[in-house]
């Protein structure tokens, strides 16, 4: 079902004679979207998503469908030396109508403010013409002091964002020299934070030191700025996968939403939580609600087909992985879980078809050794199962040690050998392998799940969880009853007596003004007492008075058009639609079939 309250932002074209610009582009649009993922209430689709459509020519209505969005942001930037033109539009989605549009040019130095006016104005046109939801007075603080630092972090971002090792490497290099400029930028700690995440994720560091490193970045950027919801997901990922410490994983998390109620990476987080949990219901809700903000991300699919999984649902995790690995054919975990699918659905031998077939440079030896050597010990063909066996224990002398250990212990659980299975994770469970937390609910494991030895390990591991519970905000009413009545009061005097609704300028907070009432208020009074939003309050006594000075013989010499302007339209479109959804008919219809 349609949001009417959700938008996308899509990539901002680069104006600029200087290609290399593209990152300040990328760079400008990721902070709106960021600027708008703080409003509680309006949904805003994250990042991967948006970008998905970048430099591709596709309809507004095809990408508002594929989004489930009501309205899109489209725009453009032009950056020369030391000043910048930005132009926006916002783009109401079923219709492919272009209602509010708006042109800044400004110093470079004064970007921050500009991407709070850009923020504000964008979330004041979306709530006056879909509905209510409470905007604070600003959305965006200045970063840094020094414009240079600045536009390296941007050059930092966009290098990171392609993943690939020679990317992540200038990526390090931009947020190091960001750093050297403004040590107390916020944003460029997160940087490196992020930057030794993801070199260790990937197996390029040594995982204990590149940890402690990015540890430390990520808890500087937070005494920095502790309204990072990045940071603030940093710090849960290290204290879910490294530490184990599953209590401070949800605090970490449920910041990150408060702070960014849009933030799609903690919902999926929650629903690994779940998950681990056995609590399939949650894990679910929590994923689609990833989903929905992030529609076109490869790892929430992937995390859709691994809850699925867990859930013994083979089908259905298939099903998302395919998706995944539609949008991202190399994703390695996808692979994996999907060749399991097919391992607990007896499909053996198109396991042992794709391991030996040319695979993705993304698939380890490990992972190749260890699959097919589970696949082996499954069909008890004990020859090639020591075959791989002995090609996994060359494994466990590399980088890769954890994954071939990972693979190691199903091959031993799967040829019986379960004494010696649990004596080793007995053995490293101290150390905390980060894959071991997907392999305790693994259907891989099933026979030996009540096992009460293999059963104390997983107590021990999980004991902390469940005593966590998920942050939730009640919503209180803006206004008493008291209030309430008064405001409504004085909101239709200013209709009916002052006519405000002549002023074809007239905004939620010009009106807000007159009234002596918060934007906020004035929305939420709107909305609940009228059951309106803006648009539709302030247009709904435009037509009304053009109705009644249509019928004025005194007006006869004046245009269709001229009416609604002297009604308070400002534009014909808008006129046109707001006329037919009064009245079910078009303004000439109307007047002929009054007259």
């Amino acid at each position: 079902m349609l949001n009417n309250l959700s938008i996308a932002v899509l990539p901002f074209r680069n104006m600029s004679s200087n290609i290399e610009n593209d990152y300040f582009c990328d760079g400008l649009t990721e902070e709106i979207i960021n600027a708008l993922a703080k409003i509680d209430g309006l949904k805003v689709t994250s990042r991967t998503s948006s970008f998905f459509f970048k430099n591709k020519d596709v309809p507004v209505t095809k990408i508002g469908k594929d989004l489930n969005v009501s309205t899109i942001i489209e725009g453009s930037v032009r950056l020369s030396n030391n000043t910048i033109r930005i132009t926006a539009q916002l783009i109401e989605v079923q219709n492919d109508f272009h209602f509010w549009s708006e042109t800044w040019d400004r110093k470079l130095e004064n970007i921050f403010a500009v991407q709070d006016d850009i923020s504000l104005l964008i979330a004041d046109r979306i709530r006056e013409n879909f509905g209510h939801f409470d905007i604070k007075d600003k959305l965006v603080n200045k970063q840094t002091d020094y414009i240079e630092a600045y536009q390296l972090y941007l050059k930092g971002n966009y290098h990171f964002q392609k993943w690939n090792p020679e990317d992540l490497e200038l990526s390090k290099n931009y947020y190091t020299k960001a750093l050297e400029i403004d040590s107390e930028h916020a944003q460029s700690n997160y940087g490196l934070a992020q930057y030794y995440a993801m070199m260790a994720g990937l197996g390029f560091l040594p995982k204990d030191e590149t940890y402690k490193e990015a540890s430390k970045y990520v808890n500087k950027a937070l005494k920095l700025n502790p309204q990072l919801p990045e940071a603030h997901y940093g710090l849960a990922s290290i204290s879910y996968w490294y530490e184990w410490d599953f209590k401070k994983t949800v605090q970490h998390l449920n910041k990150a939403l408060e702070v960014n109620p849009n933030f799609a990476p903690a919902y999926m987080h929650f629903a690994f939580h779940y998950c681990s949990l056995k609590k399939f219901e949650q894990a679910l809700e929590h994923i689609e609600i990833a989903i929905g903000l992030d529609p076109l991300s490869a790892e929430v699919y992937f995390a859709k087909g691994y809850i699925h999984y867990i859930m013994e649902d083979y089908e259905a995790s298939i099903k998302a992985l395919d998706i995944c690995l539609e949008l991202n054919p190399i994703n390695l975990l996808a692979i994996i879980i999907k060749a399991c699918c097919w391992l607990c659905q007896d499909k053996i031998q198109l396991v042992i078809a794709y391991f030996n077939s040319e695979l993705p440079a993304t698939i380890d030896t490990a992972t190749k050794y260890g699959m097919l050597g589970i696949a082996h010990t499954i069909l008890k063909d004990t020859e090639k199962q020591e075959y791989y066996v002995d090609l996994l224990n060359t494994e466990i002398e590399t980088s890769k040690a954890e994954r071939a250990q990972f693979f190691m212990f199903l091959i031993l659980i799967h040829s019986g050998k379960k004494e010696q299975a649990f004596n080793w994770l007995s053995g490293i469970i101290d150390s905390k392998p980060t894959l071991m937390l997907t392999l305790f609910g693994d259907p891989l494991l099933n026979s030996v799940k009540h096992d009460p030895l293999y059963k104390k390990i997983t107590d021990k591991v999980f004991s902390s969880t469940f005593a966590v519970k998920e942050k939730t905000a009640k919503k209180k009413a803006l206004l008493t009853k008291e209030q309430k009545n008064e405001y409504a009061k004085k909101l239709i005097s200013c209709m009916e007596r002052k006519s405000s609704f002549l002023n074809p300028d007239l905004t939620l907070k010009s009106l807000a003004a007159q009234l002596d009432i918060h934007p906020n208020q004035l929305s939420w009074l709107i909305n609940h007492e009228f059951d309106k939003n803006f648009s539709e309050f302030i247009n709904h006594y435009r037509v009304e008075t053009f109705k009644r000075i249509s019928k004025d013989p005194k007006n006869a010499h004046i245009t269709l058009i001229g009416l609604a302007y002297e009604s308070g339209f400002n534009s014909k479109t808008v006129f046109n639609t707001f006329f037919k959804k009064e009245t079910g008919m078009t303004p000439l219809q109307y007047l002929k079939h009054s007259s």
